[in-house]
């Protein structure tokens, strides 16, 4: 039984280790909110939403890139958790649906769907890289996104989105302290 504990310890620190805690994706997502936040204090409404939407797309690879760069390790191709950690990766993809449903309907209504989304998807990682501060995240984005439309109504878009990129900028740090931590005593 102690091997397998042992076992699983190894295979949770390489996760983190080689992911530095998901801090490249934070900052990567971060800059492209912040990004689309900026624009979308210019554009209309429809074509901010439409990029804000597909943000990821330009986010992705800079992400990947900076988890090459900063992180001392890959993940292992024998770790039990690579599957199940890609699984959660993608997770959010599934909401492209209603991401969809809500552009159709409201334009104005995506950072918040976003930042729900985001919440969902950054709990497992709690779990994952065994920290609260995903927990503390996942709250913030999804209930100070909705708090905020509910004090401001209808002049949120370019709020929220603000609002995401520093709750992503402010947990980077930190996550990335968790992982370097992890790291160290492993």
């Amino acid at each position: 039984m102690e091997q397998t504990s042992n076992d699983l310890n190894k295979a949770f620190n390489n996760v983190s280790a080689s992911s530095m805690g998901g801090a490249p994706f934070l900052i990567a997502y971060g800059a492209t909110f912040l990004i689309t936040a900026i624009l979308s204090l210019f554009l209309p409404r429809p074509t901010a939403a439409l990029i804000a939407m597909f943000q990821g797309g330009v986010a992705l690879p800079i992400a990947f890139w900076l988890e090459r760069k900063m992180s001392p390790s890959r993940m292992t191709a024998d770790n039990p958790l690579r599957s199940l950690s890609v699984q959660m990766a993608i997770s959010q993809a599934l909401g492209l649906p209603a991401l969809i449903l809500v552009y159709s309907l409201n334009p104005s209504g995506i950072p918040l769907a976003l930042a729900s989304l985001g919440g969902v998807h950054f709990l497992t990682y709690a779990w994952l890289h065994r920290t609260r501060i995903y927990i503390f995240l996942a709250t913030a984005v999804s209930i100070g996104a909705f708090a905020i439309t509910l004090l401001f109504q209808t002049s949120t878009f370019s709020i929220i989105l603000f609002f995401v990129t520093a709750c992503y900028w402010i947990a980077a740090p930190l996550v990335y302290r968790h992982a370097k931590k992890i790291i160290s005593e492993s």
